[in-house]
């Protein structure tokens, strides 16, 4: 089974900045992107980038948050900037094989006001 980890979660005072990394164990996702879910909230599509290169972000972190990835699709980043209490969530690193996601253990991301 694929293994995603993530990395680079904490604790930042609103309009800061953070930068999230995830690695896959193996080459094997189209699509890789990122999760969160804040408590008492379903989890939601934070942003996502496919092999080509094109991304698509939620309408709440647009213009504010980056994703990048390398070439090989098993990286995965989001830089995350203009930081507010409501990103305050666990953000999960997510990877598509065909049409189902897989996704990791997650990080915690407190924005304090």
């Amino acid at each position: 089974q694929v293994q995603l980890v993530e990395s680079g979660g904490g604790l930042v005072q609103a309009g800061g900045s953070l930068r999230l990394s995830c690695t896959a164990s193996a080459n094997i996702f189209n699509a890789m992107g990122w999760y969160r879910q804040a408590p008492g909230k379903q989890r939601e599509l934070v942003g996502a980038i496919v092999g080509g290169g094109i991304t698509n972000y939620a309408d709440a972190v647009k213009g504010r948050f980056t994703i990048s990835r390398n070439k090989a699709m098993n990286t995965v980043h989001l830089q995350m900037n203009s930081l507010k209490p409501d990103d305050t969530a666990v953000y999960y690193c997510a990877g598509r094989y065909g049409s189902t996601w897989s996704f990791g253990q997650g990080t915690q991301v407190t924005v304090s006001s």
